[in-house]
């Protein structure tokens, strides 16, 4: 169990893809490059959901995202946050928004 406080400092972003491709170092992660609304170009996540999804169906969606993880290099490539998604058995579904909303939008 945790804490109300320590739930809070986590800091859930609405996020839109606007690139995606396979890592070149690995079989199950893809690297999308994002704007979580935060000014940052460029800025990049790598996910572990190259078997459920196609790059080219990924751009442009609206994502979760933990905006305040602590940058982490995956097989050689810097992830500058976490997508957040679903997993039953082998089935892997990357959580969205209902309706569009901007890119930064906190999530509460």
């Amino acid at each position: 169990m945790i804490s109300i406080e320590d739930f809070l400092k986590i800091d859930l972003r609405v996020a839109e893809v606007r690139h995606a491709e396979p890592h070149p170092n690995a079989d199950k992660l893809l690297i999308l490059k994002i704007d979580a609304g935060d000014g940052m170009e460029g800025r990049q996540i790598v996910a572990g959901i190259r078997g459920a999804y196609q790059p080219e169906d990924l751009i442009g969606k609206k994502i979760v995202i933990v905006n305040n993880l602590t940058p982490a290099t995956l097989r050689g490539v810097e992830s500058q946050g976490m997508l957040l998604a679903a997993k039953d058995g082998n089935q892997v579904v990357i959580l969205t928004t209902e309706k569009d909303i901007k890119p930064g939008s906190k999530i509460q």
